[in-house]
């Protein structure tokens, strides 16, 4: 059990059964078409799990977060930490600000949804502020982040390579979560939700 960050298909995104997107889908078109943008239609066809591909992303949110928002709350806005994460959606297109939508997510009785080029760009800013290691994985197929901070070379990478990434773990992990999550969604055209 647990939350787990992940990519989704076109197939689960427009699905209009309970429990699934195509609630949320539906109501993000209306509301980007409202505010005279192009509607979410582009999103990919599910593609095999190839480890390695990065053609899907999945990762657990096992460490806890409060170090992760100290840190935020030192190098960021209030505006930018919430744009970075405090949302139940991504999707790889421009928002100026999330928009919330009043879709019950998994863990919410609200969905925001945050666009990724605005949470890459910030989430870069965090990434060399705390100087992430190029070691990090670029992708996440299956928990590959997860693996690598907490059962990986993270912690003797930390001891060889000290640095302020190394100072918490933890708050180092939830920097790359939301970085690879960006680059994912821009990379491969995909929304990612919690569930």
């Amino acid at each position: 059990m647990g939350i787990y960050l992940v990519s989704v298909d076109a197939a689960e995104w427009f699905d209009d059964d309970e429990d699934s997107c195509g609630e949320l889908a539906a109501a993000l078109n209306e509301e980007l078409v409202r505010r005279g943008l192009a509607p979410y239609t582009s999103v990919p066809a599910a593609a095999p799990l190839v480890r390695g591909s990065g053609r899907q992303f999945e990762e657990k949110l096992v460490p806890p977060m409060d170090g992760f928002v100290a840190l935020c709350e030192t190098h960021l806005s209030p505006a930018e930490c919430e744009t970075l994460y405090d949302w139940t959606c991504l999707v790889p297109i421009s928002l100026e600000e999330p928009i919330r939508l009043p879709i019950s997510s998994g863990y919410t009785d609200d969905s925001v949804v945050a666009g990724a080029p605005q949470v890459s760009a910030i989430a870069e800013r965090l990434a060399s502020a705390v100087e992430l290691p190029p070691e990090v994985p670029k992708t996440s197929d299956n928990l590959d982040l997860t693996m690598w901070f907490l059962d990986g070379p993270a912690k003797e990478l930390a001891q060889l390579r000290p640095g302020p990434w190394s100072a918490d773990l933890d708050a180092a992990f939830h920097v790359a979560l939301f970085l690879r999550a960006a680059q994912h969604s821009l990379r491969c055209g995909a929304p990612l939700i919690y569930v």
